[in-house]
């Protein structure tokens, strides 16, 4: 009974936030993709609670990469890139700000987490030239499945899987899995596998 009701919620969702998705597509059209995205997205982190939720989810998944059913997104969480995927069971804490990234299932990201698309975005070698104007790369950074990133965390890098990432840290190179990190800049202090007799870390525990 209680996913019947929550298969009705997403499609009555879907029916709400349809002028947006035809008004994204319109845009799509013309060439102006991103902007349009932008501007959904900034408008819908607007609602509060669970209905945001929803709202958010039924938009996100016409509109993104991809986005499962399955998730959720607090209130004042914005994303700038289509090119992102959220998977099952993701929950996304609010005032979040989310670029292009790939979140594995079931890992969980507090409130005010930015994760950035890449360490590229600016070039600022040239001294004649204002920083706004030299351009950049953006990449797709990828968060492993069953992470944990804490509050205020900057992401611009690879994190693996079963990774925790410390409260306000800050992450510029790519994390290997099954590690505890915190720190500006972040770095290992722990791994999350016990070892065994013989010394040997093991994923059992």
């Amino acid at each position: 009974m209680k996913a019947l009701a929550k298969y009705l919620l997403h499609l009555i969702a879907i029916v709400v936030v349809l002028p947006l998705l035809m008004v994204d597509r319109c845009f799509l059209l013309v060439g102006a993709a991103n902007g349009s995205f932008v501007g959904c997205s900034q408008l819908l982190s607007l609602v509060p609670g669970k209905t945001g939720s929803y709202l958010r989810i039924a938009f996100f998944r016409f509109a993104m990469k991809k986005c499962h059913r399955d998730c959720f997104i607090g209130f004042g969480t914005l994303f700038s890139q289509r090119d992102t995927v959220i998977c099952k069971g993701v929950y996304i804490g609010p005032q979040c700000n989310i670029g292009a990234c790939r979140i594995g299932q079931h890992t969980l990201i507090a409130s005010g987490v930015h994760i950035m698309s890449g360490t590229g975005q600016h070039r600022f070698d040239d001294l004649e030239t204002p920083i706004r104007d030299q351009g950049g790369h953006f990449e797709t950074v990828t968060i492993g499945e069953d992470c944990w990133l804490g509050n205020a965390s900057l992401i611009m890098a690879h994190v693996g899987d079963k990774t925790v990432v410390g409260a306000g840290s800050v992450v510029n190179k790519p994390l290997d899995v099954y590690v505890i990190a915190a720190g500006n800049p972040a770095r290992v202090l722990k791994t999350r596998l016990a070892e065994t007799p013989s010394g040997q870390p093991s994923a059992s525990a």
